[in-house]
Formats: C-alpha cells, sequence, structure tokens
C-alpha cells in the first residue's frame, strides 16, 4: 500500500458551543478544585478525597476532549 493510497483525516473546522461548553466547565472544575485544595492546605485542612478527584478527573476528561482524534 503506498501512502498516497491513504485518506487525509479531516482536520476539526466545526467548532460548535456545546464543545466550548464543556471545555469551559472542565477547565473551571479543574481551576476551582486546585484552587480550593490550595486554600485548604495552606489553612492547615487536610484536602478531601473528592478535591482531589474532582482535580484529576477533569484533568482526565479535559486532556480527552483536546487531544485531535486519530
Amino acid at each position: 500500500m503506498r501512502t498516497q493510497d491513504i485518506e487525509p483525516i479531516p482536520s476539526q473546522r466545526i467548532d460548535p458551543l456545546l464543545y466550548r461548553i464543556i471545555v469551559g466547565a472542565l477547565a473551571f472544575t479543574l481551576i476551582a478544585s486546585a484552587i480550593g485544595g490550595l486554600i485548604l492546605a495552606g489553612m492547615g485542612i487536610a484536602v478531601p478525597d473528592t478535591v482531589v478527584a474532582l482535580g484529576a478527573g477533569s484533568l482526565g476528561a479535559l486532556g480527552g476532549t483536546l487531544v485531535p482524534k486519530a
């Protein structure tokens, strides 16, 4: 199979509003959990596991959303 026979992957030119809302919500959740965890740690309060899980989950979801599809 020659390289000329392979069809190129079409780039995403469509930028729907829903995609922007999802990315914004995930970014907000990531930033809020990071800042909240830092504030709690700075006050000497143990950071709840849910704050860590929210941050890690939103980071993973954001990474999976922004990576181009192959």
